[in-house]
Formats: C-alpha cells, structure tokens, sequence
C-alpha cells in the first residue's frame, strides 16, 4: 500500500466523517470504510481506521464523561462481546456485502416506521432492557468488527428511549469506545496491524482529532427535536447505501 495522492483523497474525507460521527452525528461513522475502501481493500480500510477510532474515542468520551446511560451499557455489554467474538470465529464464512445488506434493510425499516409514525406512537418511551440490550448488542458487536458498522443496531436500541440528545451521545461514545478496544486482540490474531497500516493511521492521526472536537462543537448547537430528526434521515441514508452496496457485491459474488 501506498500513502499517494488516491489514497488520502479517499482517506481524509473517511477520517472526517468518523470523527463527525464520534463528536455526535451518529451515522456517518459507517460511510469511512466504505469510502476508504476506494483507494485500498476493506480489510485495510477497517484496520487504519481501528487506531483512529479508539483515539477519537478520547476525545469523545471526555467530552461527555458526565452525560450517559448506566442501564443502556450494561444490558448492551454482554451480547456485544459474544457479538464481537461471533464475527471473529465466522470471518471466513461471512460475507460483508450479507452482513451489510442485512444491516441496511434493518436501518431502512427502523428509519422509516419512526419517520412514518404518528404522534402518539412517537410519543411512546421505551426503557433499556436485558432482552433487548443482548439482541441488539450482539449485532452491535458482530457488525463493528466485520465492519466499523455498529452505528445501526445502537440506535435502533436506543434512540426510542428518547434519552437527551447529550446522554444518547455519551452513552454511544463510552459503548464504542470500549467495543473498541475488545476488537483489538481479534485485529492483532488476523495480522492486520501492519507497519505500513500504522503508517497509515499516524499520518491521519491529527485530522482524526481535530474533526472530532468539531463534531462535539457542532452537536451541542443542535436542538433536541432537530438532532433526533437529523439521525433519522442519516440512518436511512446510510442503510439506503448499505443495501445498495450489499446488492452490488452480492451479485458480483454470484
């Protein structure tokens, strides 16, 4: 791999939308690989953006430290961690456009049925559970390491909890930070942290900061009713993308 012009003109942007995503705007986290994914394969991508991602976890976790969900984390945590160890014993038999396109139907589904409901149904608080938390945290778990793509099944879980727009983002930067950290042994066991990933990664280090602290500066000037607006039209823009991607590869596969 090459640290060429192609290659940070897909990587930059990558980096940006991650942290964006990490400052607040849940969602576009999960268009980095892909977009990355231009100039290099997924797996590579995936791997440059891991280091990345648990440094804009800092910035992020500190700067909501106060602001999150105890019972959201604990009734996620276990089914996230057997989610994670799934993905790493099945990634020779599951494919990334299946898992993707499942994950993408899920979005689209979610997205549209809050978007499509009427007042009352809105209304209506759901509260953290044990049977929910471990469904959902599993799929968190499985799709994060198969593909940074844990975004999705978090906010399907959390967003009907109607939790304040700092705790839902306090409560997903703590989850993914330590997501992230558990995906660094299965990484280190399938050998892609490479001299020339990490390169890659210190190269992108300080964009991956700075556009962090933007996304936290950027969130909190955003209006309870217009954020959760604004993170419904973005999961369903990002599951539109995933079934679309999940399509495209799947019948290149067959």
């Amino acid at each position: 791999m090459s640290l060429d012009l192609a290659f940070f003109a897909a990587a930059i942007p990558a980096v940006v939308l991650a942290g964006l995503a990490k400052g607040g705007f849940a969602g576009l986290g999960l268009l980095s690989v892909p977009l990355m994914a231009l100039s290099v394969s997924p797996v590579t991508a995936g791997a440059i953006m891991l280091p990345l991602l648990i440094v804009q976890d800092v910035v992020s976790v500190w700067s909501y430290r106060h602001e999150f969900d105890r019972r959201n984390l604990l009734t996620l945590a276990p089914g996230a961690l057997l989610g994670v160890l799934a993905a790493y014993l099945l990634a020779a038999w599951v494919s990334d456009a299946a898992v993707g396109l499942a994950v993408g139907v899920i979005s689209i589904g979610f997205a549209l049925r809050r978007m499509l409901a009427s007042g009352q149904a809105l209304s209506r608080v759901r509260r953290a559970n044990w049977a929910g938390g471990s469904l959902w945290g599993f799929l968190c778990g499985f799709t994060s390491m198969i593909a940074h793509a844990g975004g999705p099944p978090f906010q399907i879980y959390v967003m009907p909890q109607k939790l304040p727009p700092a705790s839902f983002i306090g409560t997903g930067a703590i989850f993914f930070a330590a997501l992230n950290w558990v995906k660094v042994a299965p990484y280190i066991a399938l050998g892609q942290f490479s001299p020339a990933n990490l390169l890659a990664s210190a190269v992108l280090l300080p964009i991956a900061i700075l556009s962090t602290f933007a996304g936290v500066w950027l969130i909190r000037r955003v209006p309870a009713e217009r954020f959760y607006t604004l993170i419904y039209w973005l999961l369903l823009a990002v599951g539109a993308k995933l079934v679309w991607d999940g399509v495209r590869h799947l019948k290149v596969l067959v």
